[in-house]
């Protein structure tokens, strides 16, 4: 099978699944010990899960600025040493944070805030360009992610980054941003076999966007892990937006939903997780998953997905009979 799919009308290439940097990037703290971020990391161990994506073919690696406060992209940029010309890095700006604290500050949509994010996102991944940059805003007016079209594009001219993109849920923010901006050429977007979101794939579809699916293992709901979840893990503590847990434990109802589709995610001797991405794989041929990560089992489970190809066509229809009825449609409310 391909292992390799286009970012869009970019032309990039990567490969077909990629790798979201969130959980290295280690704790983020907010108001009232709310944590943003996926509890300690062993900076070791996700030196080593980053190259062993690499061994196995992987070339997209996906964090932001915000990641353990800058932590994310400080490991990721270590890993990547020497290995700059071998993969396409994408990172994100908008979601403030101190660095010396590791204290989410709040949000920040300006033009010249843009390109001081970049600044240090390139200083901490050691590089001197951006594949792909994200607006990490979702909820953002479109007039105001319009603002920043000429900044961005004047970083492209300047080599600093070679195309953006928004992480938004919302079809018709993409579809007003994609058609005034020249280089985006990518929208990040929640993305699994529980949420599926028809609408903004056939936004990607009209504008020649690449889809790069966002909670593809729903937060490790999709995936046989049972870690307990601590008090420093965003799960463990779940904010409003994050509906997969409750109080630390899978939410009930989406529990059930998975049970219901485990066989047929697994029926040809994938992993659960496996499923899932194979799932993806064949929902769309522009997407690509960005599973998460902290160890290296978890990247070669997740990476393996590439060599059984997207899910048969037979166990992808008995998904949808299970689901169809259940799974919301389009944008997060």
């Amino acid at each position: 099978m391909t292992t390799t799919r286009k970012l869009g009308r970019s032309g990039i290439e990567v490969s077909a699944i990629g790798m979201g940097c969130w959980a290295i990037g280690g704790p983020l703290w907010g108001d009232e010990g709310q944590p943003y971020g996926w509890g300690e990391v062993d900076d070791e161990e996700s030196v080593r899960a980053v190259h062993a994506a690499l061994d196995h073919g992987v070339t997209f690696f996906d964090t932001a600025s915000n990641y353990g406060a800058g932590h994310s992209e400080r490991v990721l940029g270590r890993a990547l040493a020497g290995r700059r010309d071998r993969v396409v890095i994408a990172t994100k700006f908008g979601h403030t944070a101190e660095e010396a604290t590791r204290r989410a500050t709040g949000t920040d949509h300006r033009p010249e805030y843009a390109v001081a994010s970049l600044e240090g996102s390139l200083r901490r991944l050691g590089t001197d360009h951006v594949d792909l940059f994200q607006l990490h805003l979702n909820d953002l007016a479109p007039a105001l992610a319009l603002d920043l079209v000429d900044t961005l594009e004047a970083q492209v001219g300047k080599g600093t980054i070679r195309a953006y993109g928004w992480s938004t849920d919302h079809p018709a923010s993409a579809a007003t941003f994609a058609a005034a901006a020249p280089h985006c050429t990518a929208i990040q977007h929640e993305q699994s076999v529980l949420r599926d979101n028809a609408d903004l794939l056939a936004v990607c579809e009209e504008y020649d966007l690449g889809s790069i699916a966002r909670g593809p293992l729903a937060m490790g709901l999709l995936t046989a892990a049972t870690r307990s979840l601590g008090a420093d893990d965003v799960r463990g503590r779940a904010p409003d937006w994050l509906e997969w847990f409750a109080d630390g434990q899978p939410a009930p109802q989406w529990a059930e939903r998975v049970a219901g589709v485990r066989a047929a995610l697994t029926a040809d001797g994938r992993t659960l997780a496996q499923g899932a991405l194979g799932w993806l794989l064949a929902r769309s041929p522009r997407t690509v998953p960005i599973p998460g990560f902290r160890t290296v089992a978890q990247v070669e489970e997740n990476v393996a997905t590439l060599a059984r190809g997207p899910l048969p066509a037979d166990a992808y229809a008995e998904v949808e009979r299970h689901l169809a009825d259940l799974r919301p449609a389009g944008a997060r409310a």
